[in-house]
């Protein structure tokens, strides 16, 4: 026999069986043909692992969008996956805006107290930008491959098998109607013989349903086979559970480290803009220029006093005031670096203790500060006169 003899011959019984099939599921969903149903147990695994599926594929789908909401940039990481090559890194929205405050702090003067609140708030932005990132790296590891991984893999081998198992379920059921097509002819033929005993359709028929009962029995055991292999792949479900439980729980503690690192910086820049003098935040609510006008000439006493330490005895603090009438020289703790913005001021660091006096003429909001050999201007909303 010729290669394309056999090929010819395994094509026609290929396009047999599946004809077979076709008529099979066709007379079942007429009501013409019986159904052989699979047992309870298999239908229960069937209909878990299905449930498995769809909920599965909706957590990963929701999961992508919620680390990754714009959904540009997740078809472009879709593409890089399926070419099997990394996604460009580009910089998160946390980092855009602050890099945008830092830019604008250092456009209006690291040395005022909005460019300096602007540079803080950026920084912590970007801190906040980078523990995003890194929540989205450890989510896309711990969490969201093994779910894609059931889905491309496991579920498809499960469909596959599921798929098999129908046809061969198919089979069986066509069988099964065959055998009883020809029980039915045989009976006929019988009756046929016992009238007309020349006749050879008894025997035609007789050799038609012991083919029939072979080929039942062949089927039958196809059938069998497939349906403990899909019962055994299908009960791996509950060890996909198990292993997607503790994917969860990497979820979870991914969650919680990024939060609690977002509240920590927020923490901290909160405390950081507090220290900011009470003058600059009050203004945000004096829009008025003579408003604005009161704050900046009172500004040398009651923005010193306010950033003064509370104590509880009766003992009184100095102020600017005190120090420009007294026209001597007092120590002053520095409360947060200041870059000097020109070569008359004097820059400073936060915590350090350095010398302040007041000349004649002299801006209100301006002290003299001494270092060393090193001399300057200094603000006097970035000092705190000690005693």
């Amino acid at each position: 026999m010729s290669i394309m003899d056999f090929n010819v011959k395994k094509l026609a019984a290929d396009a047999g069986t599946f004809l077979s099939r076709a008529v099979q599921f066709t007379e079942e969903k007429l009501g013409q043909a019986e159904k052989t149903e699979l047992d309870a147990h298999l239908e229960n695994l069937l209909s878990k692992a299905e449930c498995t599926k769809h909920w599965t594929e909706k957590i990963m789908k929701q999961t992508e969008v919620l680390l990754q909401p714009n959904p540009n940039a997740r078809i472009e990481e879709f593409v890089y996956e399926k070419l099997d090559r990394k996604a460009p890194s580009r910089t998160n929205n946390q980092e855009v805006l602050g890099q945008y405050m830092i830019d604008a702090g250092n456009e209006f003067g690291p040395g005022t107290a909005y460019g300096n609140a602007l540079i803080k708030c950026g920084e912590t932005q970007k801190r906040i930008g980078m523990a995003d990132r890194e929540l989205i790296q450890t989510s896309a590891i711990n969490f969201l491959t093994p779910l894609r991984n059931f889905i491309e893999g496991d579920y498809k081998t499960i469909a596959k098998e599921k798929k098999l198992l129908h046809n061969k379920r198919l089979d069986l059921d066509a069988a099964k109607t065959r055998l009883k097509k020809a029980k039915m002819a045989e009976a006929k033929a019988i009756q046929l013989n016992s009238t007309q005993p020349e006749g050879d359709n008894f025997m035609i028929w007789a050799e038609e349903v012991t083919k029939s009962e072979q080929e039942l029995r062949i089927t039958q055991s196809e059938f069998d086979r497939q349906a403990e292999i899909t019962r055994l792949l299908l009960e791996g479900i509950s060890s996909t559970h198990a292993h997607h439980l503790r994917c969860l729980n990497d979820f979870v503690e991914a969650q919680m480290t990024y939060y609690a690192q977002c509240y920590q910086y927020m923490l901290d820049l909160q405390k950081q803009l507090g220290s900011f003098p009470s003058a600059f935040v009050s203004n945000n609510n004096q829009p008025s220029a003579t408003s604005m006008s009161n704050a900046s000439v009172s500004s040398s006493t009651a923005v010193t006093t306010s950033l003064l330490p509370s104590t509880s005895n009766t003992i009184v603090t100095p102020t600017v005031s005190d120090l420009k009438e007294s026209s001597g020289s007092r120590k002053a703790r520095v409360l947060y670096d200041y870059d000097a913005a020109n070569s008359s001021e004097l820059s400073l660091l936060a915590d350090e203790v350095i010398t302040v006096y007041s000349i004649v003429g002299m801006d209100s909001d301006w002290l003299m500060g001494e270092r060393g050999n090193q001399k300057g201007k200094v603000p006097i909303t970035y000092l705190e006169l000690l005693n």
